[in-house]
C-alpha cells in the first residue's frame, strides 16, 4: 500500500477524520476523538503508526523485523510503527489498519461508537 491508499483505508472507516494536530505532518486519523493511526508521508519510506493489542505488537516486531518498529514517539507497548516498503502484503496492512481502528471503537463509550455503515 502507498500512503494514498493507506490514507483512502482509514477514511473509508466509519466516523474516520483526518487532522493534523502537529502542522503539515504527520496526518493523524481519528474516531470519536480518538487516535487510531498516524501517517507519516514526508519520511522515507513513509509509515504508518497503528494501536494494537500488546501480544501482537510482540509478535509484528519479531515476525516482521526491520519492518514493524516500536512506535514512533507512541507508547511502545501499544502502538507499532509500520514503514510502507512494501514488505507486508496489501491485506495484512489493510487487515492491521482496521484492527487498529476496531480496538478504538471498542473503547469508546457506546455514545461516542460511529453507526455501522448500511450495507446493500
Amino acid at each position: 500500500m502507498n500512503t494514498e491508499d493507506v490514507a483512502g483505508r482509514c477514511l473509508s472507516l466509519a466516523g474516520a477524520a483526518e487532522e493534523y494536530p502537529f502542522g503539515p505532518q504527520p496526518a493523524v486519523y481519528k474516531v470519536g476523538g480518538k487516535i487510531f493511526a498516524l501517517l507519516a508521508e514526508e519520511q522515507e519510506p513513509p509509515r504508518v503508526s497503528l494501536k494494537l493489542p500488546p501480544d501482537e505488537v510482540q509478535a509484528l516486531r519479531a515476525q516482521y523485523e526491520g519492518t514493524v518498529l516500536p512506535g514512533y514517539h507512541l507508547n511502545k507497548r501499544h502502538w507499532v510503527t509500520v514503514l510502507l516498503d512494501g514488505v507486508l502484503e496489501d491485506e495484512e496492512l489493510e487487515a492491521l489498519i482496521e484492527q487498529s481502528y476496531d480496538l478504538v471503537v471498542a473503547s469508546l463509550p457506546k455514545r461516542l461508537r460511529p453507526q455501522p455503515l448500511p450495507t446493500d
